[in-house]
């Protein structure tokens, strides 16, 4: 059943996909729409699942899930991933791919390969305070307070080459 994100219990689990580009007005519009009709029919072994989404630039798909209402499973998650599956084949798109790392240059949104960010910052055009998307967060409080920070409050903070 879909209900408002924010109505969603801070408990509840996220999954969180980037998109290597942003997506059109019109390509969000016909997500948003594949999402409402998946979401209203998701269900766990036949029982409702209590879920919701946001789209976050137009390239961040975040599916929710109140597990405190009814837990996911297997197949429900599976179906979640099929259904994101077909965004990346319908919009020639990579939401999968956990090795590309998403940071915020001012206004942009840039994808780019782990491989990549690591020479950013070993060159230093990644720093402590660049905004990074923490992508691997798990539950929504998390991810309204954590998602979205610099590069020296994620796990990003690895890769940062430290001056003295």
């Amino acid at each position: 059943m879909l209900v408002n994100f924010d109505s969603l219990e801070d408990a509840s689990k996220i999954w969180i996909y980037q998109s290597n580009r942003e997506f059109s007005e019109k390509e969000v519009a016909e997500i948003s729409h594949n999402l409402e009709s998946f979401i209203d029919a998701w269900k766990r072994h036949g029982d409702d699942l209590k879920a919701s989404y946001q789209i976050k630039y137009n390239q961040f798909i975040v599916i929710a899930v109140d597990e405190n209402y009814n837990e996911v499973s297997g197949c429900s998650i599976d179906a979640s991933v099929n259904l994101i599956k077909q965004f990346e084949q319908k919009f020639a798109v990579d939401l999968t791919n956990k090795l590309n790392i998403s940071f915020r240059d001012h206004s942009n949104i840039n994808v780019v390969s782990m491989t990549d960010f690591q020479n950013y910052a070993k060159q230093q055009k990644i720093t402590s305070n660049t905004v990074v998307f923490n992508n691997m967060l798990t539950n929504k409080a998390d991810f309204e307070q954590n998602w979205e920070v610099t590069a020296d409050k994620s796990w990003h903070k690895r890769f940062l080459t430290v001056t003295n």
